[in-house]
């Protein structure tokens, strides 16, 4: 078991790092104070991969659509959309009243340029593998965007509805100034960054949404989530965003606050590298699953907060884990496999993790350690800066990661960029077979939904028997807040968006 220590500031000193007075909520209610432990890494919508980047950025920029809290399809800039009959032809109407928030329209021609930033090589967007399909873009007029699909693409529009998918100025894109500066159609406007310290925003007036339910939104960057919640105590902050559980299970103790728990769609995972040996031995990789313990790493590293998981987080289409290859830890497997590898003595392997992004990552890498140290497996643990962390990861610089991977409405967008052989995540995930992207294939173009079910069944247990990875848990997502909040709807997605409706009673 973990031991994690605390300490809790004092009100004063709370005061002093989050720059608001004690009163505050009081003397300012239009504004929110918020807090999380985790800053942004960056302002690029198209290329940001952390959580704590796309929370920010899904308040200030905008995709043709959204999800809501029921995973359905939903307006944003666009107010409406069709396919084709054959489905190779879809076509948008944007809102006429959607602006960037430097007042100018937002045009056909914007979203066309931001698809085809995406779309470039160069830029390396995080989700350009799912709009591969894009065989052209018309813009017959300013409100209207066609786009042209090389083959039926399914997830396309969940595709579209994420913040890696925002659309932003054509002219920025020209000027070079995508991520140097943040300048969407989002409802918030961002006034003021200091990383690691604090973001101010203001509210978009221009907004296509219509008002938003406070002037603005203050964020304090606070690493210790125990800090936030001491904030809260004395009602410094209106609203918190929490990773930890030890944290987020002692908000119901506070009669003041409430708890928002939702189960969400991201993933617990420890990715292997099968490009680096041992790895690359299907036994060895099948080893490691049948060592480890799911279960224990939850109940470890999480207190039992979620439930084992396959690859497939989706309620609808995921199979019962049980189901999968070797859920249930079989040690003298793991064992037998490892010697026909020739590997009987063991190996020594590195596991990188993130400091703070899951805050249970060093928890879940000492637990995994002490599992495979009963096969002979001598696990470093490494420990990094989330940017470090990132940039390590995308180049697929490691033996092994803790990860937590954001989940999907659709399982082709969720995976497509791993398991495909156009992937643009093809460094993180380095194993590819021709099942696994066939199966994605088949799954991307299918329109019945028990075909489609179907074959994402057969891709899930196909990816848990070749064991790339070893998927281990789907958790909750957390958010604290004062009792006089309200309007803010917690999602299976872990957006923030619907702080643009909260408002702050009196």
């Amino acid at each position: 078991m973990v031991h994690l220590t605390r300490k809790l500031l004092s009100g004063i000193t709370l005061a002093a790092m989050l720059g608001v007075a004690v009163v505050s909520t009081q003397a300012n209610a239009a504004t929110l104070h918020m807090a999380w432990s985790q800053d942004a890494t960056g302002l690029d919508p198209h290329k940001q991969t952390a959580f704590s980047s796309l929370r920010l950025l899904e308040l200030i920029y905008e995709p043709l659509v959204r999800v809501d809290a029921s995973l359905q399809i939903i307006p944003a800039i666009a107010t409406s959309w069709e396919f084709s009959k054959d489905g190779k032809t879809l076509t948008f109407k944007l809102d006429p009243k959607a602006k960037f928030q430097d007042g100018t329209a937002v045009t056909s021609a914007d979203v066309k340029a931001s698809f085809e930033r995406i779309l470039d090589e160069k830029t390396g967007a995080a989700a350009r593998a799912n709009f591969l399909s894009i065989a052209g873009i018309d813009t017959p007029d300013a409100a209207t965007v066609v786009f042209h699909l090389s083959q039926p693409d399914v997830p396309i529009l969940t595709a579209m509805s994420d913040v890696n998918a925002a659309i932003v100025p054509a002219s920025e894109i020209k000027a070079g100034s995508i991520g140097t500066k943040a300048l969407g159609s989002g409802p918030f406007k961002l006034d003021k960054w200091d990383p690691n310290a604090k973001e101010v925003l203001s509210a978009n007036k221009d907004w296509a949404g219509g008002a938003t339910g406070v002037d603005g939104i203050e964020i304090s960057v606070l690493p210790d989530e125990a800090a936030i919640l001491a904030a809260m105590r004395t009602k410094q902050i209106d609203f918190a965003l929490l990773n930890d559980p030890l944290v987020a299970t002692l908000v119901p103790k506070e009669a003041s606050l409430q708890l928002n728990r939702v189960p969400v769609l991201a993933y617990h995972v420890l990715q292997l590298n099968p490009s680096r040996k041992p790895m690359t031995e299907l036994k060895v990789r099948q080893a490691i699953s049948c060592a480890i313990d799911r279960q224990e790493v939850l109940d470890t590293a999480s207190l039992g907060e979620g439930k084992v998981t396959g690859p497939l987080t989706i309620p609808a289409l995921a199979t019962d884990p049980s189901q999968l290859f070797c859920y249930k830890r079989d040690v003298e497997k793991a064992k037998k496999l490892m010697a026909e590898a020739g590997f009987a003595d063991g190996f020594s392997a590195t596991v990188i993790g993130a400091t703070g992004e899951p805050p249970t990552a060093a928890a879940e890498a000492q637990v995994i350690q002490s599992q495979l140290a009963e096969i002979g497996v001598k696990l470093d643990i490494k420990m990094m800066e989330l940017n470090v962390y990132v940039d390590a990861w995308l180049k697929g610089d490691f033996d092994m990661a803790i990860a937590l991977n954001g989940g999907r409405a659709d399982p082709y967008t969720m995976y497509n960029r791993y398991w495909t052989k156009a992937g643009n995540l093809q460094k993180v995930a380095n194993y590819i077979d021709d099942t696994l992207d066939s199966q994605m294939q088949q799954g991307r173009a299918e329109t019945d939904p028990a075909k489609r079910k179907a074959i994402f069944g057969e891709f899930e247990k196909h990816l848990a028997e070749m064991s790339p990875w070893i998927w281990l848990y789907t958790s909750y997502s957390y958010t604290a807040q004062q009792k006089n909040i309200a309007g803010f709807v917690p999602t299976p997605t872990g957006t923030l968006f619907s702080l643009s409706k909260v408002t702050i009673q009196q």
